[in-house]
């Protein structure tokens, strides 16, 4: 970590920057661009943190290149120019990057698994669900789900992501008979309970450089997350 940027009730790790792109984790329920609800919001938050550290007047250019639902917390990538946003998008575009998770599911699952489903978005709820083939408007996701350990009647599991399709990870997880712990929308979760779901690992091509860069990030200590801790650190701890 190179700074930390502290806005209300948030402290958001900034983990690299430099003339092209910052690296910072975004803490959950904080939206990841500004949304209908006016709240604070983390691309805001860093075009503040650039603006006032380098005495840029005027708008600071900062580019979304993909982003988190707001519940969820871990590593994002923001591009500083639109060079770096177009490369970067197009990378995100072919999925030329790895993203992973870890996520709390509800029940034991034994077994890595890949899981594929045809995804459509209700455009007025926001709600996503599964479809069979063919459906019109319907996109396919795809992710490996690798369980890490199994307590008390819950599986810690490492997500990869090969599509990006909204809410993936918690509606395929869901179908399968594994809804995340505290997911509200998908899961059952109760009020109070934060939903079980970190960005731990982000690695991308450098949109200027010859260079592959790599970050992770663990989950807060909280929720679910305290039955895994050491399995967590353990994790992370080989890859930092």
């Amino acid at each position: 970590m190179i700074d930390c940027i502290r806005a209300g009730r948030f402290e958001i790790p900034v983990l690299y920057e430099d003339n092209h792109v910052v690296v910072a984790v975004k803490p959950a329920n904080l939206p990841s661009q500004a949304d209908s609800s006016g709240d604070e919001d983390l691309l805001s938050i860093l075009k503040a943190y650039i603006g006032n550290k380098y005495q840029k007047p005027g708008n600071v250019y900062m580019g979304l290149v993909h982003r988190l639902d707001r519940p969820v917390g871990g590593v994002m990538v923001f591009a500083r120019t639109s060079k770096a946003a177009a490369r970067l998008s197009a990378a995100f575009a072919k999925h030329d990057q790895d993203r992973q998770y870890f996520a709390v599911l509800q029940g034991e699952l034994r077994g890595a698994r890949t899981l594929e489903n045809e995804l459509v978005k209700d455009g007025r709820t926001g709600m996503v669900r599964a479809v069979p083939p063919g459906t019109p408007g319907a996109k396919h996701a795809k992710l490996d789900t690798c369980p890490l350990a199994v307590r008390d009647g819950l599986t810690l599991t490492r997500v990869r992501l090969y599509t990006g399709r909204a809410h993936q990870i918690r509606v395929q997880h869901a179908c399968a008979g594994y809804p995340l712990w505290g997911d509200a929308r998908y899961g059952g979760g109760k009020p109070g309970q934060q939903i079980a779901l970190w960005a731990v690992r982000l690695a991308f091509q450098h949109p200027t450089r010859d260079e592959r860069l790599s970050f992770v990030s663990a989950p807060p200590g909280t929720g679910a997350w305290r039955v895994f801790s050491e399995i967590i650190d353990a994790e992370l701890g080989e890859e930092r």
